[in-house]
């Protein structure tokens, strides 16, 4: 079964506690500029910001996805500790780039300056990396 990625607006009790998963072991600084999880995740859905990824219809990564008229910007991406490393970032940023284009518009990753894992899924994605 693939990963589907959807924008989430509307979040059951079930997506809301994947959500508070994801973010669980996250570092504070990518809640910047919220205070936390639970900001993030609330704002997020309150602004239909929330670009999520589900496979076996649990969330397993989630990220800000918000659209300027100068490009849209993804920020704040996190993948559930125990899912890392199979893909599911890849995989909201490839679709989120195919949403973005279909737009006619370019997707730009926001990462803090120096932040080397940030760097190079944007390189290996072929994506704009915007400095925070």
């Amino acid at each position: 079964m693939p990963i589907l990625v959807e924008s989430l607006c509307n979040a059951s009790y079930q997506d809301q506690q994947d959500l508070q998963k994801i973010y669980q072991d996250a570092p504070h600084w990518l809640f910047a500029p919220q205070r936390d999880a639970q900001e993030l995740i609330d704002s997020g859905l309150r602004d239909g910001e929330l670009l999520t990824a589900r496979f076996n219809d649990r969330l397993l990564g989630a990220a800000r996805l918000q659209r300027h008229p100068d490009g849209w910007h993804l920020s704040q991406l996190c993948v559930r500790r125990i899912t890392r490393r199979r893909g599911v970032a890849e995989r909201l940023l490839s679709e989120a780039q195919k949403m973005a284009r279909a737009q006619g518009t370019t997707l730009h990753l926001l990462a803090p300056a120096g932040h080397l894992e940030a760097q190079a899924l944007a390189s290996k994605m072929h994506l704009p990396l915007k400095k925070l």
